[in-house]
């Protein structure tokens, strides 16, 4: 019939042109990588949206979390204003410090002062005298007797009531309230290969590191902890962090 090509057309067609059954297949391959391509384009669209919905409501969490954290810390201020007057410290309540925040940008972080006034100048002659405490300060950037801080710094340290100043980084936006732990500049170079990827995100209150173990880990396995973090950010985990933070205050695991 005219108008229908039957299969011997067909067969005759591939067998005195060998060339149109190759073109074929490669017309085939070739809308099989398009198909590929676009599938893969739509896949990285997606994830696209899917990290800037996560972000937006990462960033509500943190402004109903702060402001909830700042109505406590206003009472609580006013105690530990007290507890300082009557342990006969009447130094400044507050203790702000240059850290550095997402992307590089420096930030001064706040905290109610657990320290002595004098405290970098103690710290420096420390080191220079002690041997057994530089080599525990240059490897874990802390130390375990630290004899600076004040008799209400111990509590508040312990409890982790001297970070709840942060709260006002976090509804400033320089902080979250899931992050890893924000650095100064002479830290920072101990992250290595995962420095960039650290800094790409806020620094938070509380983090992966933060919530498991904290002070009973040394430094190498801080630095894992807190690029896990970034490599696995997600509300649900975050949420996670949060309630385990919470457990680990109230049961002062681990605190510093």
């Amino acid at each position: 019939m005219r108008g229908t090509i039957t299969q011997d057309v067909v067969t005759d067609t591939l067998v005195l042109n060998p060339d149109v059954e190759l073109i074929e297949e490669k017309r085939i391959d070739s809308e099989f990588e398009a198909t590929n391509i676009t599938a893969l384009e739509v896949y990285h669209r997606e994830s696209k949206i899917q990290k800037y919905i996560n972000l937006i409501l990462k960033r509500i969490i943190d402004i109903i979390g702060a402001i909830v954290g700042i109505i406590f810390l206003i009472p609580l201020t006013l105690i530990v204003f007290l507890a300082n007057i009557i342990s006969g410290d009447f130094g400044p309540l507050f203790y702000s410090h240059k850290r550095i925040g997402k992307n590089g940008k420096h930030f001064k972080m706040y905290k109610f002062r657990s320290m002595c006034i004098d405290a970098d100048v103690k710290l420096k002659e420390l080191l220079e005298n002690d041997e057994e405490a530089r080599i525990e300060w240059e490897k874990n950037q802390k130390l375990n007797n630290d004899p600076r801080i004040t008799k209400m710094g111990k509590i508040l340290r312990k409890t982790s009531l001297d970070e709840f100043p942060q709260f006002i980084n976090v509804l400033k936006g320089e902080m979250s309230l899931v992050g890893p732990r924000a650095v100064v500049d002479g830290e920072i170079e101990k992250f290595g290969i995962v420095k960039e990827k650290v800094l790409s995100v806020k620094p938070g209150i509380t983090g992966y590191w933060a919530a498991n173990g904290r002070s009973d880990t040394d430094y190498d396995e801080r630095v894992v902890m807190e690029s896990i973090y970034v490599n696995k950010f997600s509300i649900i985990e975050d949420i996670k962090i949060l309630l385990k933070t919470v457990e680990s205050v109230v049961k002062m695991k681990g605190a510093v």
